[in-house]
């Protein structure tokens, strides 16, 4: 049993918890409690990653338009390119924060575009964007974010206007109006950010890229949960 463990938390790049182990072993027809397979990784000083305390980079403009909201918290499509998530996160670096913004499609819980900057300005969101729209045609598609000011400014909106893409926004401040967004930046940060300090933004910049072609948008850790 202990040997099995070892195994599947070593496929899991270390990272997963009792609740995945316990899915793991029952998959492959072992019959075991949770509490037991708790039991064993603490005797075999193994553990799940866990989610560091989340930093708010929302930063709202009071002034600016903000569109309704479309979604509200129903994640759900039923085909591709139909419901997008955007969000923007920080991730430490002893050079200052590097900031990801992303662009999630809910229906294959891909990350279809991405980002990153030094700076959480309007241009690292349209970035992203951009990558979505290169490859996608986005005519139709509903596009969910906070009310940040990167995601109010005129200039995105006009963006967004431009391909076809409706958009849509949460309640300031609340987390559950775009948990979707917040379940992906949990997985990179349980995964990959707790468990590699990086020395600039550009080493930081090159994991994330491999954490989300090589990884994630392969679907091996999609519906994980620590």
């Amino acid at each position: 049993m202990s040997r099995r463990i070892v195994a599947i938390h070593g496929a899991w790049r270390e990272t997963c918890g009792s609740r995945r182990v316990q899915a793991e072993l029952q998959a492959a027809g072992v019959a075991v409690s949770r509490q037991r397979v708790a039991r064993l990784m603490r005797a075999l000083g193994r553990q799940g990653a866990r989610r560091r305390k989340r930093r708010c980079t929302t930063r709202r403009d009071r002034e600016a338009a903000v569109a309704p909201d479309r979604v509200k918290r129903r994640f759900e499509a039923f085909a591709p390119h139909r419901l997008w998530v955007a969000d923007i996160t920080y991730v430490p670096t002893r050079e200052g924060f590097l900031y990801l913004a992303t662009v999630l499609d809910v229906c294959s819980r891909k990350v279809v575009g991405w980002a990153m900057s030094a700076r959480q300005t309007v241009e690292l969101v349209k970035s992203a964007l951009e990558m979505a729209l290169e490859t996608r045609a986005a005519q139709g598609v509903v596009l969910h974010a906070d009310r940040g000011s990167q995601y109010t400014a005129l200039a995105f909106s006009r963006r967004c206007a431009q391909a076809g893409i409706q958009r849509s926004m949460g309640a300031a401040g609340n987390c559950f109006d775009n948990a979707m967004a917040e379940s992906l930046f949990a997985t990179v940060e349980c995964e990959l950010l707790q468990r590699v300090a990086f020395a600039s933004r550009e080493e930081a910049a090159r994991e994330i890229f491999r954490f989300v072609e090589g990884f994630y948008n392969r679907g091996d850790c999609q519906n994980f949960r620590v």
